[in-house]
């Protein structure tokens, strides 16, 4: 069953959050509880779950209303004010609420095995809070807030008619090259216009964040970063070690794709305008006509793997919890924000009718599903997952609706392009994500670096991991900043390398599906239940696949990909 919203045990029915005074009392009543029994620890701990689930969905709704529309004032100043005059008031009353646990003499009754993750979390926030790191995070939120105002502003004019650049982008589908080149340019001229100011502002951020990761006794972000973020089942060199592997056995297959599109498309060069047209030079996929058909036929899809999937999706169209079109105005990408009072999350994306807003569609339709599975669980915690088995429940379920995709290419040579399309872009996914991880290392432990030292960094990095068949002459600039369109380096920094993790298990899953349906929709459902009361490595255990990045284990789904492209019979 859809569970909807919770119940509050602790605030008022209605509760309405305005300022800091309206919430502040709840947070002095946890302090001054007197917990005198294990029974009221765990009546304590749920509490404080409702009082941080309220306020993660009050921010929430917040941050929506301010991507929806970036150009609506009210809601970037009501963003703002959250920001700039709630949130800094609750970090020092939670790292008070985290020593209060701790020192409970009734902890060591809770459930250990339940309550393992939650407690090691909270004993590195504890280790690594500082007062004076609460303005810096306002600060760097309001740089974020910064960048996606200035992304989500930019529009170009082509033929006479104004465009948002994922609006544009579809353009660069046209088997027309002429087309294309012109719509490249364009839009390539309008990021150059905010180059500068995006390098300024991730200057900024760059310095803020030291800054942080010093006043918590680190040396550098990266490793705070690690920290702060769970990151307790792999290291910085595991890291490493996954980027080596990319470029052994993932770039040669993608330099293999590049250099047959180059002959099956007989061009003497490939341009960077020349890898969203068809590799045939076949007019582009048209999966749907508008929002409302994408959302029909991907419940269609989602029925035929497991009804309770189309249910998700149904009970946030029937509750307005979508909003998929692009539009002037509208920050760019894609998301979905958990809501964890209403118990529906919600499903952000810049739709124009394109293959890849197919694939952002099941993609957010995964993290959805996880969303309604981990609802139960009784701590807002529990389901604060991290984003390696996030990323695996959205990233299997663009694999596995794929046997489905007839729904929107009727046309069995149609759907096999979709097919090929989708596999080839998995592997392009990975080496991009071993680049900018890579990038994000670097930016951090060379932290007083200049725009002209990024700049080269970029280079030899993305050098390594491939486009040697792409000649980038006239438009050199553009290879040095393809960074800045990547919004993670910006507003969830460090927040990356868990795409590569979870392709890797998302493919396992989806070779499962292949061989035993029902058993691995079973186990992806399982898996997404546990939240995060489980190690990433026994959530995956149960998933039926493994928590691996190494040498072995990427070769081995490296070639279960490119067979499964050969029996598709697109490429050779």
């Amino acid at each position: 069953m859809i569970r909807e919203k919770i119940n509050l045990i602790f605030l008022p029915d209605n509760f309405i959050l305005t300022k800091w005074d309206d919430i502040k009392p709840y947070f002095q009543e946890l302090e001054n509880d007197h917990i005198d029994s294990i029974e009221a620890l765990e009546n304590w701990m749920l509490k404080r779950s409702e009082l941080e689930a309220f306020v993660a969905e009050d921010l929430g709704k917040r941050y929506i209303a301010m991507t929806c529309n970036t150009a609506n004032k009210e809601a970037a100043e009501a963003f703002s004010f959250f920001t700039e005059k709630i949130q800094p008031f609750i970090s020092p009353y939670s790292n008070i609420l985290d020593k209060k646990l701790i020192a409970c003499p009734y902890l060591e009754q809770l459930n250990p095995e339940l309550y393992h993750n939650y407690l090691r979390m909270v004993k590195t926030n504890i280790a690594i809070f500082r007062d004076e790191n609460i303005p810096l995070f306002v600060e760097l939120n309001n740089l974020s807030q910064q960048f996606s105002t200035v992304s989500g502003g930019l529009v170009v004019n082509v033929d006479g008619k104004d465009m948002t650049m994922p609006q544009a982008a579809k353009i660069l589908q046209n088997t027309d090259r002429k087309k294309r080149k012109e719509v490249y340019e364009i839009m390539a001229a309008k990021r150059a216009e905010v180059r500068v100011e995006l390098d300024d502002i991730l200057n900024k951020m760059v310095a803020l964040r030291h800054q942080v990761a010093l006043n918590a006794g680190y040396t550098n972000y990266r490793d705070y970063m690690f920290d702060a973020m769970g990151r307790f089942d792999y290291t910085p060199h595991d890291c490493t070690l996954f980027h080596e592997s990319v470029k052994k056995y993932i770039v040669p297959l993608i330099d293999n794709i590049d250099l047959n599109r180059k002959l099956n498309l007989a061009l003497d060069e490939l341009k960077p305008y020349d890898f969203e047209v068809d590799a045939k030079g076949l007019p582009p996929l048209h999966p749907f006509i508008d929002t409302k058909e994408l959302v029909e036929k991907t419940k269609n899809v989602f029925h035929k793997i497991d009804p309770y999937f189309e249910t998700c999706l149904n009970t946030m169209k029937e509750n307005n919890f979508l909003d998929l079109e692009s539009r002037k105005g509208k920050a760019p990408g894609g998301y979905l924000y958990p809501l964890p009072l209403s118990g529906i999350p919600f499903i952000f994306m810049n739709a124009v009718g394109s293959f890849r807003d197919l694939v952002t569609m099941v993609h957010e339709g995964g993290h959805a599903i996880h969303s309604f599975l981990s609802h139960h669980l009784k701590l807002h915690e529990f389901k604060n997952v991290p984003s390696e088995v996030a990323e695996l429940a959205s990233m299997s379920m663009e694999l596995i609706t794929m046997q489905y995709w007839q729904e929107f290419f009727p046309q069995e040579d149609n759907y096999k392009r979709a097919q090929t399309k989708q596999l080839e872009d998995i592997l392009r996914t990975l080496p991009w994500v071993a680049a900018i991880d890579k990038f994000q290392h670097w930016l951090y432990l060379y932290h007083n670096h200049t725009a002209t030292e990024r700049k080269q960094a970029w280079l030899n990095i993305y050098h390594e991991f491939g486009g040697k068949h792409t000649n980038w002459e006239g438009y050199e600039d553009n290879k040095s900043y393809l960074w800045q369109k990547q919004l993670h380096l910006y507003e969830v920094p460090f927040y990356y390398i868990e795409y590569g993790f979870a392709q890797l298990g998302a493919i396992a899953i989806w070779r499962n599906y292949l061989q035993y349906p029902a058993v691995a929709i079973e186990q992806y459902k399982n898996a997404l239940s546990l939240g995060y009361t489980k190690s990433i490595g026994t959530i995956y255990e149960t998933a039926g696949i493994k928590f691996d990045f190494s040498e072995k284990w990427i070769f081995e789904l490296s070639e279960f990909v490119k067979n499964q492209m050969n029996k598709i019979g697109e490429i050779s």
